[in-house]
């Protein structure tokens, strides 16, 4: 009898492990169905697949249209006798101690790249700035090319050059620098203290960054975290494709990973003015600020949206459109006024006599004024 309750219950307990394999059976198919599913959504969100040699193939492609450009500035400085500086012995002595004027001459290194067949080179102003003379070495070569100032636009910062080729040249492409995304790989190639095409990697950190230098005002750069050194200047930064999104213009000097970029959008805009030397300035006459919530409460204003006109120049086109200190611009012909680097944005887009139709808003009302754009070089 309790032989045969034994036979039962080892009946019954094959029983319960037999369901107990099925259950378990069962879990393990669905956990496994689970962590497929988890896996497939997973790769839908990942990040676009980039194959280890990508940035060195696009590397080996763009590098060669990268150019070292040389540059000897000239400069007549008047020597002083050190007790010149006192204010006493000058009334008494008058200039018979000065020391005569000497020519000093310096030596500048920038980067550049070639944008035409023909040799015309794309680089930034304070590159060539003050140069009497302008050399460019093109990648694997060891005798320099003279290289003669097409155009310059000291006000964003570009120039571009034209050496005469003895070769058939590599050319980079500007791409689209409106296209590019906050965290997009980039590479900046360049000559940072004369170490030739040294190559950086980064990511483009942040968009529309205004920079004061020294007498340059940046209104519109790419923030990037690709090393950029003295020399780096003027070469480009380059997108994955090997399309330049920027040119490589400013670092941050009190800082690490903290380096600029003239958006190539910004170049294309005045480009073809550059390469034939007739660089008109698009000037609307205004100079406009941000619309704090402050501000906005103080004109009675329903948001911050606009550019707020701090002032108008004299004799310009927004006085002749009839604009005013204290107007806010909220709509310049059919685009939308967000704040004041959309307006800025606008006006550089624009070509000289082109007609702007703005939507304006003064006293709480919307008012509507047309403006005719001006060469700012002319005034």
């Amino acid at each position: 009898m309790v032989f045969k309750n034994r036979k039962i219950t080892l009946t019954n307990l094959l029983l319960v492990i037999l369901i107990f394999t099925v259950i378990a059976a069962t879990i393990t198919a669905k956990r496994s169905s689970a962590e497929e599913d988890t896996g497939n959504t997973a790769q839908t969100i990942s990040m676009p697949a980039v194959g280890p040699n990508t940035i060195a193939d696009m590397v080996d492609k763009a590098s060669s249209a990268v150019v070292k450009i040389n540059t000897t500035v000239e400069q007549q400085v008047t020597g002083v006798n050190p007790l010149f500086s006192d204010p006493f012995f000058r009334e008494f002595f008058g200039h018979q101690y000065q020391v005569p004027s000497r020519t000093e001459v310096q030596h500048g290194i920038g980067s550049g790249f070639i944008i035409s067949k023909e040799g015309l080179i794309l680089t930034n102003e304070h590159v060539i700035d003050g140069a009497s003379k302008i050399e460019v070495l093109l990648d694997n070569d060891k005798n320099p090319l003279t290289a003669k100032l097409v155009g310059k636009d000291k006000d964003l910062d570009l120039a571009v050059l034209k050496i005469e080729p003895t070769k058939d040249l590599p050319v980079l492409k500007l791409g689209n620098s409106d296209n590019t995304r906050v965290a997009d790989w980039v590479v900046a190639i360049g000559n940072p203290y004369g170490l030739d095409h040294t190559v950086t990697v980064g990511v483009v950190s942040a968009k529309s960054r205004p920079v004061d230098i020294e007498d340059r005002h940046y209104k519109n750069l790419l923030q990037t975290d690709a090393s950029i050194n003295p020399g780096n200047s003027g070469g480009p930064l380059l997108n994955l494709k090997g399309e330049v999104i920027g040119i490589n213009t400013a670092i941050n000097a009190s800082a690490q990973g903290i380096g600029f970029a003239i958006p190539s959008n910004t170049v294309q805009a005045v480009l073809n003015d550059l390469e034939t030397g007739q660089l008109k300035h698009p000037w609307l006459g205004v100079s406009v600020q941000a619309l704090t919530q402050e501000l906005a409460d103080a004109l009675g204003l329903q948001n911050t949206q606009g550019a707020l006109v701090g002032s108008v120049s004299s004799g310009g086109p927004a006085e002749k459109a009839g604009l005013q200190r204290g107007d806010v611009i909220i709509k310049y012909n059919d685009t939308q006024i967000d704040n004041e680097q959309k307006l800025i944005d606008c006006v550089q887009k624009s070509k000289v006599g082109d007609t702007a139709v703005m939507v304006v808003v003064r006293n709480k009302n919307n008012i509507f004024l047309t403006a005719t754009i001006e060469d700012k070089n002319s005034q």
